[in-house]
């Protein structure tokens, strides 16, 4: 296994709980079949994609045990088990896929720990780094549910199932409450240049230390990643740092702040290789400002 590129080293280390991880990492869900469902398109491809990524020096890996269902899970363990001593793999909880591959709630406490030992099982692991209890709508307010939920996430990692708890696809109130009742290592939610509706999110995360893991950082696809991908900002601004949008877009996001840990997701290895080579890529106030006036931030009031 070869040491990771200089390009991924220099993008630096953040803490998700107990373990420090190198900030750009990988996030395994494309490597299911289409639409998260189902076999790979090319499983072998799939195997070398993850091999690359840790060869490459990623050492955080995103996944869930609904990715296929259980084929990401499985296309790891068998891409990289026996895992790496400093390998953090994150999963998530709080939804199952049925036969035809719709998502549904699997929410309930008891669900949730069948959920955590599924993973367990299916990733042929002892423990977890994290697990993100996603929140199926978050323009819901917490209430005693969610404590009930993350009283079960609490009890998974009293017991040595999972080192950290996270959450995914939350509102700032949801953080607040349980920060109040448990140590939050992470939280999961979409923001890329063209949604940033969670600012408010990522600043409590900034404030407080803990991991901001922005999924869909290129954009939702077949929506916002057309917007991102396709924008002659992005190209112009390509061409002058030798860099591709792609690139230009997550080292947007490197840059907003120390605890952001990017998981860009790919099902092949030219893209990884793209993604990784993000640290490479320096914004400067000029860029960012550039960035600023095409894509601004949400009002936020002060």
């Amino acid at each position: 296994m070869t040491e990771q590129s200089p390009s991924i080293a220099s993008a630096g280390r953040y803490a998700l709980g107990p373990r420090q991880v190198r900030r750009i990492g990988y996030g395994a869900m494309q490597l299911a079949g289409d639409n998260v469902f189902g076999p790979p398109r090319d499983r072998d491809e799939a195997l070398r994609v993850l091999r690359a990524a840790v060869a490459g020096g990623v050492n955080h890996i995103d996944t869930a045990q609904y990715y296929g269902p259980g084929v990401v899970n499985e296309l790891i363990r068998e891409a990289l088990h026996p895992y790496p001593h400093d390998l953090a793999i994150v999963s998530k909880v709080a939804a199952r896929r049925d036969e035809s591959g719709a998502v549904l709630p699997y929410d309930e406490p008891h669900q949730l720990r069948q959920g955590i030992e599924e993973n367990l099982a299916t990733l042929d692991i002892d423990r977890l780094a994290a697990v993100n209890l996603r929140m199926v709508d978050r323009t819901v307010a917490p209430g005693k549910r969610f404590d009930a939920q993350l009283a079960e996430l609490v009890q998974a990692r009293d017991e040595g199932l999972i080192d950290g708890i996270g959450l995914s696809n939350i509102s700032r109130e949801h953080l607040l409450r349980a920060a109040d009742q448990t140590e939050i290592v992470c939280v999961q939610n979409l923001f890329n240049l063209a949604d940033q509706r969670s600012f408010d999110v990522l600043q409590e995360c900034t404030n407080r230390g803990i991991a901001f893991v922005p999924f869909c950082p290129l954009g939702w696809p077949r929506g916002t990643q057309n917007q991102i991908l396709t924008s002659p900002v992005l190209a112009d601004l390509g061409k002058q740092l030798r860099a591709t949008p792609a690139q230009i877009a997550l080292a947007w996001l490197l840059g907003l702040a120390p605890g952001i840990l990017i998981i860009p997701g790919t099902r092949t290895r030219t893209h990884l290789a793209e993604n990784l080579g993000t640290a490479a890529v320096r914004l400067d106030e000029a860029s960012r400002a550039e960035l600023s006036r095409h894509f601004p931030a949400p009002h936020r009031p002060t």
